[in-house]
């Protein structure tokens, strides 16, 4: 198992919830942190920023906007990175068409209108139908709240100047795990074979019974997978 802590960053409006339950097992025997990406404008400055305050050397693991800023510290910072996760994440940059699909969600949130910008981003076919699919809309909405509409539009902002971090992910020699949610429709599971065909070091994981938030739908799918990428040599 690696003796470098495990870093976690969420997904835009998450918070350190979103990991809850892969801290829960695997604090038990090895160092886990959560920060945030809340600091910063850019992803660039967001990245920068959490590596000031991160160790030496640590293994690094982003969902989502998390992955995006972990691309981007690793990009930074390679010799700091030991161990690179990026689950149903994106490395390919904003397009024009993408970036425009953005506005009904500032709108929503601009006017105080929180869940209503929940359901557009997670609602229709982003999770995986099943019971534990209106408990986990319900904590995303909980985390959005706690974040407030200012801090996701800006993290917004930050997603729509992102660069294409696939020329990152080529070059990357560390042990990587790529997961994703067999049900996401918004960053899905062929954008994550494009990536591991690109990484020799890579392990591709497709998580079913998940959608975008495999780390809440289907937690001990995916924390075994987290503990078998940690124990790779």
């Amino acid at each position: 198992m690696s003796s470098d802590p495990v870093v976690f960053l969420p997904g835009m409006m998450c918070d350190a919830r979103l990991f809850a339950p892969q801290i829960a097992d695997l604090s038990r025997d090895m160092v886990v942190a959560v920060a945030p990406i809340t600091c910063g404008a850019r992803i660039e400055e967001i990245a920068e920023n959490l590596l000031e305050s991160l160790p030496a050397r640590f293994a690094l693991a982003g969902l989502s906007m998390g992955g995006i800023v972990a691309m981007e510290a690793l990009r930074r910072a390679p010799g700091r990175v030991t161990r690179l996760a990026l689950m149903d994440t994106n490395p390919m940059p904003e397009t024009e068409q993408s970036a425009e699909g953005y506005a009904p969600l500032i709108e929503s949130l601009r006017n105080g209108r929180i869940a209503e910008a929940v359901e557009m981003l997670l609602g229709g076919e982003v999770l995986a139908p099943g019971p534990a699919r209106a408990g986990v809309l319900a904590l995303a909405g909980e985390m959005a709240h706690g974040l407030g509409a200012e801090t996701i539009i800006a993290q917004v902002h930050a997603l729509k100047a992102r660069r294409d971090y696939q020329p990152v992910l080529s070059g990357c020699e560390i042990p990587t795990l790529l997961l994703c949610g067999a049900e996401d429709r918004l960053t899905p599971p062929r954008r994550h074979e494009r990536m591991a065909a690109v990484m020799p070091r890579s392990r591709l994981v497709i998580v079913e019974g998940a959608g975008h938030l495999p780390v809440l739908e289907q937690p001990q799918a995916v924390t075994a997978a987290l503990r078998d990428w940690l124990s790779r040599g």
